[in-house]
């Protein structure tokens, strides 16, 4: 299929179709937060729900193997679980704040404290676990 078809596809939808399909590619593609030193307070101390917060570098081997499982929990835990990254490289403030000297390093907050901590690459099993025990707390 061409790239004029598709396009004259697109044209053809209706205004409720296309939102329909907007919505269901965000949905989709829904990811773990972007944390950064300037919301770190907002969307994890504050936050109402539990928060996994997962401490990274791009030049991390043992991140790169558990990025995906991050991406696949904040899909699985949507609504329940607040799921963030932070990339130590870009905010060495929240980094030193929590004493973050090894990645990847996963943190698990709940009313605004660390409840539960995990330094390296572990299944996705295990952070599953974690995450549902602060869920039921």
């Amino acid at each position: 299929m061409s790239l004029k078809t598709i396009g004259k596809q697109i044209e053809s939808l209706s205004y409720i179709q296309y939102f329909c399909i907007f919505t269901t590619i965000i949905k989709l593609n829904k990811m773990a937060l972007e944390l950064t030193d300037a919301n770190f307070e907002e969307l994890v101390l504050k936050s109402d729900k539990p928060v996994l917060v997962d401490f990274w570098a791009e030049w991390c081997g043992p991140c790169r193997m558990v990025g995906p499982v991050v991406e696949e929990l904040s899909k699985e835990y949507d609504g329940k679980v607040v799921i963030g990254k932070v990339d130590v490289d870009n905010n060495p403030n929240i980094s030193s704040q929590f004493g973050i000297r090894n990645i990847p390093t996963l943190l698990f907050f709940k009313n605004g404290e660390i409840v539960d901590k995990q330094v390296g690459a572990v299944p996705k099993s295990t952070l599953a676990a974690k995450l549902d025990a602060q869920l039921k707390n």
